[in-house]
């Protein structure tokens, strides 16, 4: 089944990164951006830490569950959900709900990416919404939810480089757009365990063509 991935393509963008046409792997800057299934758990968790968000330690759930659901299930319930989500350790699974970036093999970053169909909380919430018409069951717009980075990696573009590699991530499985919702930020109230910055307020996601 063709899935819409190039193998025989090696460079994603002459301006910024480049991509190994064998595994797919991201290329920028001395970061490497590999999908999540090709990492280990340990690799994911440690990026992630303790870092609590949304009230709990999230591990990328919020946007993927209801708010009684979400108010129902524990920490360790979601990261099951994600370690599921993810595949992590499994390089030949078919999909996976990430990315981590690695620097001299070593995990620094995480960004979720997935169809916008993947989180019902996400379109549900009716702020980034508002003034837009426009099908939100869409499986060809995707969605980034979540950007974590490790202390040591900031402010050294790994993020910028994870938005690329995402929206890379995305044209190459069918995704005519990528939104990223925009967020008021209040790190001080809703993250700790110094791994990420977290977000709480949402407003109409930008897009950009990934093609």
């Amino acid at each position: 089944m063709d899935d819409g991935i190039r193998t025989d393509e090696t460079a994603a963008d002459p301006r910024t990164g480049t991509r190994d046409g064998a595994s797919g792997a991201w290329h920028e800057d001395g970061i490497t951006v590999v999908p999540a299934n090709e990492v280990t758990w340990d690799d994911l968790t440690l990026v992630l830490g303790t870092a609590r968000c949304h009230g709990g330690l999230c591990f990328c759930q919020r946007f993927k569950a209801p708010t009684p659901e979400w108010r129902e299930v524990d920490d360790g319930e979601r990261a099951h959900r994600l370690r599921t989500q993810t595949e992590c350790g499994q390089p030949g699974a078919a999909a996976t709900s990430g990315l981590v970036a690695l620097v001299d093999g070593e995990p620094v970053g995480w960004c979720a990416v997935e169809p916008r169909t993947a989180y019902p909380k996400l379109r549900g919430t009716r702020i980034p919404w508002a003034g837009r018409q426009e099908d939100r069951d869409d499986p060809s717009v995707w969605a980034v939810t979540c950007f974590v980075v490790r202390a040591p990696a900031r402010r050294t573009g790994a993020t910028h480089v994870l938005a690329r590699a995402a929206a890379d991530f995305a044209r190459r499985r069918g995704a005519r757009a990528v939104e990223v919702s925009r967020w008021s930020l209040s790190p001080a109230r809703t993250c700790r365990g110094g791994n990420c910055t977290s977000a709480r307020r949402a407003r109409s996601p930008p897009r950009a063509s990934p093609r």
